[in-house]
């Protein structure tokens, strides 16, 4: 391989047209509806084949050739395997004794577990259900061992209260893109877990610190020892007790609520900014042999689509409320104005369900049309992809993965693509 071969360089384009991608999830929605939520197999799938067909890396598109059939023979296998669990988790929440007290807690640390082993092998059967230029992407490795990995590093991120994050992130990828290959080309992440604390360190203070704020004023006003004695008294007025002992708590407790208000405002805020930094910070490691990746995707582009999410989810709310009034005008008409009788009840009953799911399913529908569809877009046009040329010594390797692992993330919920 020649140096000039081995720097050729490309990019990546997204074909698709917003219209008839909006029209595939309308119709996904729709279907969703009538059959109960069962179509949602069939729309992932449509959803997936979309995506990936138009898709172009150095003038060649991805295929996806996963079909719902498989998606849903893998989900009916993993609730054969997860009734029996829940089901002794329940026996074992009947036990008067500390198994039954601590059973909560166990099936909170399995499902945990279980849950990161269904992501690792969702991940196995996406990848091998993706095609370029004739040849497949695959997964090897232990999705067992994953699952633990992950779970400790969870704890570790909770325990630090979220600064174990990127450290997590990197190594899990690492993880992930060890046992990744396309064809026989070994893939690998060379992102470091430190560049993205440090990037990310100012939004975690910013977030954080009204919190610690809120909690310093607790521990410099409360008198704890009136509180433990207010609390161990009981009766119907600990509430009264509490404050009578610590007549600054209320505005303690009002600080507070500012300050929780403050964070979850920072948060959503700053949401967009994380999403771009970790989006263009993860790309950017991704290796495949020779083959690097860099991303040049820009904060304002994200903000700009969950701007189009937020107006598109007004403009919903909008027409859901007219629609909301006419039914309900519609079912005073027909119940006569008795809305205590049991016609009037089935009819009040009827229109909030089918509110609900209709809402639900709308706004499902509105982020994924926007905001997901043009992270996609935005994540892969600002990639720019060099070492091109190892592609042309790439040879078939890999096989079919079972969906096993895929209808167990559907299960949990914490599939994705």
């Amino acid at each position: 391989m020649t140096d000039a071969g081995a720097t050729q360089i490309g990019g990546v384009r997204f074909l698709g047209n917003r219209r008839a991608y909006w029209r595939l999830l309308v119709r996904g929605a729709l279907l969703l509806m009538v059959t109960l939520g069962i179509y949602r197999f069939w729309l992932a799938t449509d959803v997936r084949r979309y995506l990936w067909a138009n898709t172009e890396i150095a003038g060649e598109t991805l295929e996806y050739t996963g079909t719902p059939l498989e998606l849903l023979l893998g989900f009916l296998v993993a609730v054969a395997i997860l009734v029996p669990v829940y089901a002794g988790f329940f026996l074992a929440a009947l036990d008067l004794g500390s198994i039954g007290q601590m059973s909560g807690l166990i099936a909170f640390l399995a499902l945990g577990v279980l849950g990161q082993y269904a992501v690792y092998r969702a991940r196995r059967y996406r990848l091998t259900r993706t095609i370029y230029r004739g040849l497949r992407f695959h997964q090897d490795g232990s999705a067992w061992l994953y699952a633990l990995r992950a779970s400790l590093w969870w704890l570790a991120t909770f325990l630090t209260l979220g600064l174990a994050y990127p450290f997590q992130i990197a190594s899990l990828e690492r993880f992930k893109m060890r046992h990744t290959y396309y064809g026989d080309l070994a893939g690998r992440f060379d992102g470091a877990g430190w560049r993205l604390f440090l990037r990310g360190l100012p939004m975690w203070i910013a977030v954080v610190a009204p919190l610690a704020f809120a909690a310093g004023a607790f521990i410099e006003v409360v008198d704890w020892q009136a509180l433990a004695d207010a609390a161990a008294a009981g009766g119907d007025d600990v509430m009264s007790k509490i404050e009578g002992s610590n007549p600054a708590i209320g505005g303690v407790v009002v600080f507070a609520m500012l300050m929780g208000s403050t964070a979850l405002f920072l948060a959503a805020v700053l949401y967009p900014a994380f999403q771009a930094l970790m989006l263009r910070w993860w790309s950017s490691g991704l290796r495949f042999g020779d083959i690097e990746m860099r991303s040049t995707l820009r904060t304002r582009q994200v903000y700009g689509a969950y701007m189009r999410f937020l107006g598109y989810s007004i403009l919903f709310c909008i027409i859901a409320a007219i629609f909301a009034v006419v039914a309900l005008v519609a079912m005073g008409l027909l119940t006569g104005g008795d809305k205590t009788g049991v016609g009037g009840e089935i009819a009040a009953t009827a229109i909030l369900l089918g509110g609900y799911v209709i809402v639900a399913l709308g706004f499902s529908t509105v982020y994924r049309a926007t905001a997901l569809l043009s992270l996609w877009q935005l994540g892969m046009e600002s990639l720019q992809l060099s070492g091109l040329s190892a592609l042309d010594q790439v040879k078939a390797s890999g096989r079919a993965s079972s969906a096993v692992g895929e209808g167990l993330a559907d299960a949990l919920n914490v599939g994705g693509y």
